[in-house]
């Protein structure tokens, strides 16, 4: 039986679970350090949850194609590989949980549905930002599961950062820090909200009004990068062009740890993902299972054609197409 992916606010199972396994898996030895990344500084243990930090940082910083520009496009971001890249990620943190916490085959990730809060007004106080469930902001965070405790020596810790290169590096010197956030401070006057149901809304119904459109022009055109108009690229946040929406709305108002490469850093990334694909699960409901470009592109797109493999980096063998249906994996509780 499929798993189901419920509202964390809705769902303290899977609230307990889900803190427990990051927990869990950020004491995880993984037996690789450090230098085994190429990670300069002391050579210190790699652990489990901070792998996806490490991925989520090296695919965002290859490009498409290798000799371009990662701004333009990336193995992860900026382009039609976005959704299904993420959507894999967050299979393996799930199955890392479930692993974790002694097989749980019942766990599934639960997700944070950040437009309900946006239709709220943003309140930098909603439960999501309670001690009960995520703790709030803070330089460091200092109460919720993931706060800074001084001389707590079980405190949650950010051992691995983006450095001033985009690559990995090792956070405070080595020694980690606590995590940061800091609500709305990277917005200009006037734009210091969260998506709405109605961007959401507006992502999902958008259509081309491009003559003789082919059905996957609703998911995306070339150039298959931050200037295509299509679901893909309203979603991730980079249309209507002026300021970013939804996907990257989210990780701005967060801020703090949520806003470099290495934002896995922060546990509301996976829920914050875990809702983004919720909303591209409702549209391959309603508009099909279908994904663009496919493998007739050019080489310039190798690495998100359809057949082409997702690089984490990692071995899995998965592509773009292994993730357009995942029905036989975990459905959601309520689609938008």
């Amino acid at each position: 039986m499929a798993l189901v992916r419920r509202n964390i606010l809705h769902d303290e199972n899977a609230l307990k679970k889900y803190v427990t396994g990051v927990e869990l898996l950020k004491k995880e030895r993984t037996g690789r350090t450090t230098r085994n990344f190429g990670i300069p500084g002391p050579e210190n243990p790699v652990y489990t949850y901070d792998l996806f930090v490490i991925w989520h940082i090296q695919a965002g910083t290859f490009p498409i194609p290798r000799n371009g520009d990662p701004m333009v496009r990336n193995y992860a971001h900026r382009g039609p590989v976005f959704l299904p890249w993420h959507r894999l990620m967050l299979i393996l943190v799930e199955r890392n949980i479930q692993r974790i916490l002694g097989e749980d085959n019942s766990f599934a990730l639960p997700y944070w549905d950040w437009s309900a809060d946006g239709d709220d007004g943003s309140p930098t106080d909603a439960p999501i930002w309670t001690p009960e469930y995520m703790g709030g902001q803070g330089n460091p965070v200092s109460d919720g599961p993931f706060g800074f405790y001084p001389n707590d020596p079980n405190n949650f810790t950010v051992r691995l950062e983006s450095g001033p290169d985009g690559r990995p590096s090792q956070a405070g010197n080595g020694q980690g820090r606590g995590l940061v956030r800091e609500f709305a401070r990277s917005w200009p006057e006037g734009w210091e909200t969260l998506p709405t149901s109605a961007d959401v809304k507006a992502a999902l119904d958008f259509a081309p009004d491009s003559p003789n459109p082919k059905p996957e022009d609703r998911y995306d055109v070339l150039d298959f990068s931050v200037n295509s108009d299509g679901f893909r690229s309203r979603l991730e946040g980079w249309h209507p062009s002026g300021r970013p929406w939804t996907h990257n709305q989210v990780h701005l108002w967060t801020g703090g740890d949520m806003l470099p490469l290495s934002s896995p850093n922060d546990p509301v990334f996976f829920l914050h993902h875990c809702n983004v694909d919720r909303t591209w699960e409702s549209w391959l409901q309603s508009y099909g299972r279908m994904y663009t470009p496919d493998m007739t592109a050019p080489d310039t797109y190798a690495g998100e054609r359809i057949d082409d493999r997702l690089a984490l980096p990692t071995n899995y063998p998965y592509t773009p197409r292994n993730m357009l249906d995942q029905s036989s994996w975990c459905t959601y509780d309520q689609l938008p």
